[in-house]
């Protein structure tokens, strides 16, 4: 029982009680965010649009979800986590609602964008409430936890969307906005709001070369000028194009290679089950180890297992490599969020994660255009170009480290220590390490 016990404290232990309603709330919406991954599918079946025209429509989510980081991680730092999160949840809950009650193909075309923008919205105000009220040095396993619950109810939604769209696709947009429901009702009963008030925050003295000059309040145009962290997020989006690899253009060479779709899902399902298995077991590994290590170990893991797709022709080859890509982003997870969160000024810590998080629908765009292009001039050599593509990046990352760690050391001095604000009323950890009246604790 005593190394299990360790085992779990070094996993979960010590963590406020907030963060596990906000975990318990990013596991609900994601197990039932299903409906979305049937879009093209409801359209071309049920509503008579052709391909193309589908493709638009979830195309259309796409770019709301690129405005719907943005305005999430504005709001977050503006009105507050807690304000964002509900405002989210509950739009959302009601378009799936008008969603599967509409029939005209403009006006799903025109719902699907507006999903598109409050889906994105809560990104930025999960993780910004997360760093309000986790001490630094248990932000890497809360961020392992918070991969965790994403990849499981990605998981759980995978296999309830097949059942449910079989049964009815009207019943599949009404248990979504259930599931999404439910964690409106989740934040609004047990969540508190984590954005510090301005008279317990002094104003922050941000780095040198961080804020525009004359800037009195900085705003977004401080997180899209910050060299240091912009490119940090650059070899973010390098690792976001490698992922995406999986769901874009794998499938087109499995297919060119003679392989069944069900020989696709088989690779899905077994980064998904290794993710699911093994994510707990991360923060052992890494937490004693510079996160410019990590990241470059894990990068370099994902190159090489896109890059071993060269010589890959049959399934147990494709097998192999997912074995390694995904012990790969399973490494850059914790170390990826909380370098991000290091970066941001406590001020504009939502700010922040939205640029951070504009990689992913930048790579969801990028990964298959050039992709595509790609694989039908270059063939299997395209993955020759992804794994060294990759193999920069890890370099990238070690070249990046050293900048990174003073920009989070200066941070922490302009911010007094490390000091987190987090709400009156959240209850000390487990064991009685930290007292419950105080409203500053020490990172």
């Amino acid at each position: 029982m005593q190394p299990l016990r360790r085992w779990w404290n070094e996993t979960a232990g010590d963590l406020p009680a907030t963060f596990w309603y906000l975990w318990a709330g990013i596991l609900i919406n994601r197990a039932g965010a299903f409906a979305m991954l049937f879009l093209s599918l409801y359209l071309t079946e049920a509503r008579g649009a052709s391909a193309a025209l589908a493709g638009l429509v979830v195309g259309a989510y796409g770019a709301g979800g690129a405005v719907g980081v943005l305005l999430g991680g504005v709001l977050a730092d503006r009105w507050g986590r807690r304000a964002t999160l509900l405002t989210a949840h509950l739009i959302t809950a009601g378009l799936m609602v008008a969603l599967a009650l509409s029939r005209h193909l403009l006006l799903i075309a025109v719902l699907s964008a507006l999903v598109g923008v409050v889906h994105s919205m809560p990104s930025p105000a999960f993780v910004a409430a997360i760093v309000d009220m986790v001490p630094e040095r248990r932000r890497s396993r809360a961020f392992n936890l918070q991969f965790w619950a994403f990849n499981l109810g990605m998981a759980v939604a995978s296999l309830l969307a097949g059942v449910l769209a079989e049964a009815s696709f009207l019943a599949l947009f009404l248990v979504d906005a259930g599931a999404t429901l439910a964690t409106a009702l989740v934040i609004a009963w047990k969540v508190p709001e984590t954005l510090s008030r301005p008279a317990l925050t002094p104003r922050v003295d941000l780095p040198a070369g961080t804020a525009p000059p004359g800037d009195r309040r900085p705003g977004l145009l401080t997180a899209l000028t910050d060299r240091i962290f912009l490119t940090f997020v650059g070899l973010t989006f390098v690792l976001a194009v490698l992922t995406m690899q999986t769901s874009t253009i794998m499938p087109l060479a499995m297919r060119a290679d003679g392989l069944e779709p069900s020989a696709y899902g088989l690779v899905v399902a077994l980064g998904g089950a290794l993710i699911v298995l093994g994510q707990l077991f991360v923060p052992r590994l890494i937490d004693r180890r510079r996160k410019a290590v990590v990241l470059a170990v894990s990068t370099g893991l994902m190159a090489i297992g896109f890059g071993a797709l060269t010589f890959a022709d049959q399934l147990a080859f494709y097998l192999g490599a997912a074995v390694v890509w995904t012990v790969g982003s399973m490494l850059a997870a914790p170390p990826n969020a909380q370098i991000n969160a290091d970066l941001a000024p406590p001020e504009l810590r939502a700010r922040y994660q939205s640029v951070f998080y504009l990689t992913f629908p930048a790579a969801s765009f990028v990964a298959p255009t050039l992709g595509g292009v790609s694989l039908q001039y270059l063939g299997s050599a395209h993955w020759l170009v992804v794994g060294g593509l990759g193999l920069l990046a890890a370099v990238g990352h070690l070249l990046a480290g050293p900048p990174r760690e003073r920009r989070v050391a200066a941070l922490v001095r302009s911010t007094g220590s490390g000091r987190s604000v987090v709400p009156a009323a959240e209850p000390a950890p487990a064991g009685g390490a930290e007292p419950t009246d105080e409203r500053i604790r020490i990172a």
